[in-house]
């Protein structure tokens, strides 16, 4: 069966994490062009920003099929909107849990924000598709991340452009291992480990510590969720 959309080009929300390294590939895999746009919205850990460029250079590397397709990145400077939503990930805070009952790494309105943004980019650049590596599933409650959320969004983004604004979350229903499984599906040992080796997911920055799932520092909820999702796979893909 032929997965390919109808529509021959798609904008990534690309952060240089695991997921949305995932989703790269998966665009890869079914568009004729591909663009990529991240934000800079103030991170307390650059090294995101960098994760971004290692993962894009290696999957060129790896993947020499997907080369043609991958086109122009982006990179936006967001960090005002970083200041006026402040959270642990922007800000000197403790990662903890909030009143509100989510965790303090909350940055309100986020994934509007970057849909908004990259909307106005895709339509400038002709493109009818924004991918997103958003997750309902195995995440850490944001309502933002939520797929009512996600496809109101799309709604809304299409009604004030006048111009259908289709949101894939090709995530959104899996869990962590199922992430990891895709990933295999799509680029087998090659694809996962350069996911491990190059993404960046850990909320407290560290890349000194190197685990079987990737750098990290085996404690924060991003960790947490990224690790527990790598061993689940593994134990379901070896029969263990």
């Amino acid at each position: 069966m032929d997965t390919r959309s109808s529509s021959n080009a798609a904008l990534v929300l690309f952060s240089g994490g695991q997921d949305s390294a995932t989703c790269l590939a998966w665009a890869l895999s079914r568009y004729e062009r591909v663009e990529t746009i991240g934000f800079d919205y103030g991170q307390r850990h650059d090294v995101e920003l960098t994760a971004r460029q290692k993962v894009r250079a290696a999957m060129l590397d790896a993947f020499p099929d997907w080369a043609d397709r991958l086109g122009e990145d982006r990179l936006v400077d967001l960090s005002g909107y970083g200041a006026l939503a402040e959270s642990a990930l922007t800000a000197d805070m403790e990662i903890v849990m909030t009143e509100a009952g989510l965790p303090s790494t909350f940055v309100p309105g986020r994934n509007l924000v970057f849909l908004t943004v990259a909307a106005a980019l895709a339509y400038r650049r002709g493109v009818d598709v924004l991918v997103g590596g958003m997750c309902q599933t195995d995440y850490s409650g944001y309502p933002d991340c939520r797929e009512d959320t996600i496809q109101t969004q799309a709604k809304a983004l299409g009604l004030g452009l006048d111009r259908p604004t289709m949101v894939e979350t090709p995530l959104m229903h899996l869990d962590k291992a199922q992430t990891w499984a895709l990933a295999h599906e799509l680029g087998r040992e090659t694809l996962v480990n350069l996911i491990v080796e190059h993404s960046h997911t850990c909320y407290r920055g560290e890349r000194g510590q190197r685990h079987d799932w990737g750098y990290g520092c085996d404690d924060c909820p991003a960790c947490e969720l990224r690790k527990t999702g790598w061993i689940t796979w593994r134990e379901g893909a070896t029969g263990e």
